[in-house]
C-alpha cells in the first residue's frame, strides 16, 4: 500500500484545493456509510484515493466532449460518475437501482451540492436518450454492458469501460455480437487492466 494515497492522487491528478476538499468530503460520507451498507470493499478503504477516486478520475481525459451528458450504468458508490461530477462535468447521470445507495448518492449530491442526475431504476428501463459517453467500471461482462449502453448511444457517442485481466477475453466475445471502432488505453492504477474506449457501436446482424 502507498504510504500516502492522497498524495498519489494529487501527483497524477492535479486539483484545486476546493476539489480536493470535496473529494475528501466524499471519502469521509464513504466510510461513514460503509459501517452498515456495503459500499467498497474493506481492503480499500484505506487507498480510496488511488483505487476509486485516481480509477474514476483517469476516464476525464478519454471522454471526448466533457460538456455532453455522460451516463454512469450501475454506480453503486458513485464510481466512476460521483467523481467525474466532482472534476467538474456538467451533466452526470447516474444509474442505480439499489435504493439503499441511491439514498446514498443522493446524501452525496446534496452534501458536495453536486448537479448529477440519479436515475434510480436499471438501465434498461430508463427512457432512452443520447449521451456523449457512457460508462460502467466493475459490473458486467462486455457484451452485456454494450447492451445496456446501447439506448444511450448516438451519432459521435463513445462508451469507456475499463475493464481488468480478461479484457481481451470480454473483447473477443463482444465483437461476435457488436460492431465497433475499439481503442485501448493502460489504466493508471492497474497495469493488468485496460480501458476500451467504443465508439461506432452498433449490433452485428446475424
Amino acid at each position: 500500500m502507498p504510504a500516502d494515497p492522497r498524495a498519489e492522487f494529487l501527483s497524477a491528478f492535479p486539483v484545486s484545493r476546493e476539489t480536493e476538499a470535496r473529494l475528501a468530503r466524499y471519502e469521509n460520507l464513504l466510510l461513514e456509510r460503509n459501517q452498515t451498507l456495503s459500499l467498497i470493499s474493506g481492503t480499500t478503504a484505506d487507498i480510496i484515493w488511488t483505487r476509486h477516486f485516481l480509477d474514476s478520475a483517469q476516464l476525464l481525459p478519454l471522454i471526448p466532449d466533457p460538456d455532453r451528458p455522460v451516463v454512469d450504468i450501475g454506480t453503486g458508490a458513485g464510481f466512476p460518475g460521483l467523481v467525474l461530477a466532482i472534476l467538474g462535468l456538467p451533466q452526470v447521470h447516474l444509474v442505480e437501482h439499489n435504493m439503499q445507495k441511491i439514498a446514498f448518492l443522493q446524501s452525496v449530491a446534496k452534501a458536495l451540492d453536486l448537479p448529477v442526475t440519479i436515475h434510480g431504476k436499471k438501465a434498461e428501463a430508463i427512457k432512452p436518450f443520447v449521451a456523449g459517453t457512457v460508462t460502467a467500471r466493475a459490473l458486467k461482462p462486455l457484451d452485456q454492458l454494450l447492451g445496456y449502453g446501447r439506448r444511450f448511444l448516438g451519432q459521435n457517442s463513445v462508451c469507456l469501460f475499463p475493464k481488468g485481466r480478461k479484457a481481451e477475453e470480454e473483447m473477443a466475445v463482444a465483437a461476435r455480437k457488436w460492431h465497433m471502432k475499439t481503442e485501448r488505453f493502460p489504466s493508471v492504477t492497474d497495469p493488468e487492466s485496460t480501458i476500451f474506449r467504443l465508439s461506432e457501436v452498433t449490433e452485428a446482424r446475424l
